[in-house]
């Protein structure tokens, strides 16, 4: 009976040891499943943080782990990898795991039960930590910055401002260091009772009190840490962060920083080439 993979990275690990549950063969490199690892992998429902990367070992052996991935296997026995998991994070009827994509062909030694040892590239970890932290703060930025626009209720974001990010957010891609996000201004956001024209002609000032109020929260060097629900990948995990207007909760399975002591600074840039498409870019620079 297979079970799902413990998971250990919401806690900042980066190493740990495993038994290997299912090799899978696959044209883009073999999938290797582990009872319990400390990769976080990329979400197939929602890809904004890209998964971690590291090595596997074992006596004499090493190979690389270019991506780690979400996988499932079936009630009926189908296991499923990445895009083509054809349910949900969490639907009922399936078992869900960490995949770890490797550079080519398993080894002979890598097998259905040999002991592995796994270890996460900290530098690349650490820089998707500070991106997907970076970016949280960014959307919590933004939805400040523009509150006075609306002239209906939206909802509230994880500080009680009007959620512009859950009203127009169509896509995250976090990567070291930062993300690119994108928000659709069109007909449904206006009926929403968001000002689109008031916007686009105050843009250079929204984009000021975004960075001002970033600047601000970074020298607050506030706590930031995950929650968990449990030991699962589809158990329900929460980044939780300390600011001084209060704190923070956004439901989230990446991974983050412990503090923002760990920025130098975070700014970001608005571009509205397309009146229907804003496209908040997002810097981070580590301490």
């Amino acid at each position: 009976m297979t079970t799902p993979t413990i998971v250990t990275f919401p806690d900042g690990t980066l190493r740990g040891d495993a038994v290997v549950t299912r090799v899978a063969d696959d044209p883009e490199g073999a999938v290797v499943v582990v009872d319990a690892t400390p990769f976080h992998p990329v979400d197939h429902t929602w890809p904004d943080q890209p998964g971690d990367v590291g090595v596997l070992t074992a006596g004499g052996g090493s190979v690389r782990v270019t991506e780690a991935l979400m996988a499932a296997v079936s009630d009926e026995g189908e296991f499923a990898v990445g895009s083509v998991i054809p349910v949900k994070r969490g639907a009922e009827g399936w078992t869900w795991l960490v995949g770890h994509r490797l550079d080519g062909a398993a080894p002979a030694w890598l097998t259905q039960g040999a002991g592995v040892s796994l270890a996460v590239d900290e530098g690349h970890r650490a820089g998707l930590s500070r991106g997907h932290t970076a970016c949280h703060l960014a959307s919590l930025a933004l939805d400040l910055a523009v509150a006075d626009l609306w002239r209906k209720d939206p909802g509230e974001d994880a500080l009680g401002n009007p959620d512009f990010e859950g009203r127009a957010n169509q896509s995250s891609r976090i990567h070291e260091d930062g993300a690119v996000d994108e928000y659709r201004l069109g007909k449904s956001l206006r009926r929403a009772g968001f000002d689109t024209e008031t916007f686009a002609a105050t843009l250079s000032d929204r984009e000021q009190r975004i960075n001002a109020q970033l600047a601000a929260w970074v020298a607050s060097g506030a706590a930031s840490l995950i929650e968990v629900e449990g030991p699962t990948i589809v158990d329900r995990r929460r980044w939780r962060c300390d600011l001084p207007e209060g704190e923070a909760v956004i439901l989230c399975g990446g991974t983050h920083v412990a503090s923002l002591d760990e920025f130098a600074s975070i700014s970001v840039s608005l571009d509205l080439s397309d009146p229907q498409l804003l496209v908040m870019t997002t810097t981070a620079t580590r301490a």
